[in-house]
């Protein structure tokens, strides 16, 4: 199963890779307020959620796929003492946003920032120890393809942690949610970023991707082991873990 409809931050013409690029480097400077902003906060307390299920393992090596300004590398460093984070993204402005922020804490040596894609993954089969991914798997242009080269770079035993904006089911709080998402959510992202598609976008892209249930399976049929997925503040958010 893919995404039912494949959506893309400006036009139907063209890459969504590339668009989603081009859309990364607009917001990069606001990208930190803005994520901290629109979710009150909770997102800090969602990745700290994601990294402390890898702690079990231990991971020494670490890939953050769609790291962005680096937000869950950090955190990984701080709560798992990894020798290496290695965070690949398309969007170089991100990636700058980042290295600033690893530079001012010291953590420039432990977590590299790189230019990548995630469906091209440029390192070998069994690598890392752990791959995480924070809101990112949502913008893959093939979704499945993405999937296959985190599967491919994992060491086997090693763990997926993946979160990802899903739909709440339960009522009045979904109808809130969706009323904030759609229209509050693009206002101040439009004031704020310049870029009035890239909260469109997220709502957008929110609404057509494979959550719940069907994440899993999708995970399942491309050969991921104890796939599973956990709800965080009512189905805002969802943290899928799975093993290779």
């Amino acid at each position: 199963m893919s995404l039912s409809k494949e959506v893309k931050p400006y036009d139907q013409t063209g890459s969504k890779k590339k668009q989603v690029s081009t859309m990364f480097d607009n917001i990069a400077p606001w990208y930190d307020f803005l994520n901290h902003f629109l979710s009150l906060g909770i997102d800090i307390s969602w990745r700290k959620k994601a990294i402390s299920s890898l702690r079990v393992l231990q991971p020494k090596k670490i890939l953050d796929v769609a790291t962005g300004t680096a937000d869950l590398a950090i955190e990984a460093t701080k709560q798992l003492s990894p020798e290496k984070v290695i965070g690949i993204d398309i969007a170089n402005e991100m990636l700058e946003v980042g290295r600033q922020k690893l530079k001012k804490k010291a953590l420039s040596d432990k977590i590299e920032l790189l230019l990548g894609d995630s469906e091209n993954i440029g390192f070998p089969d069994n690598t890392f120890d752990a791959v995480t991914v924070a809101f990112g798997v949502r913008n893959f242009e093939n979704l499945e393809k993405g999937l296959q080269e985190m599967l491919r770079v994992m060491r086997p035993g090693a763990k997926v942690a993946i979160l990802e904006f899903s739909k709440p089911t339960l009522f009045p709080f979904k109808q809130l949610y969706n009323f904030y998402f759609k229209n509050f959510l693009p206002v101040i992202g439009r004031l704020t970023s310049k870029d009035p598609k890239a909260y469109s976008y997220l709502y957008e892209s929110v609404q057509a991707f494979p959550d719940g249930k069907n994440f899993v399976s999708v995970l399942e049929k491309l050969g991921y082991q104890s796939a599973t997925y956990k709800p965080l503040t009512l189905g805002i958010c969802t943290l899928y873990l799975a093993e290779k």
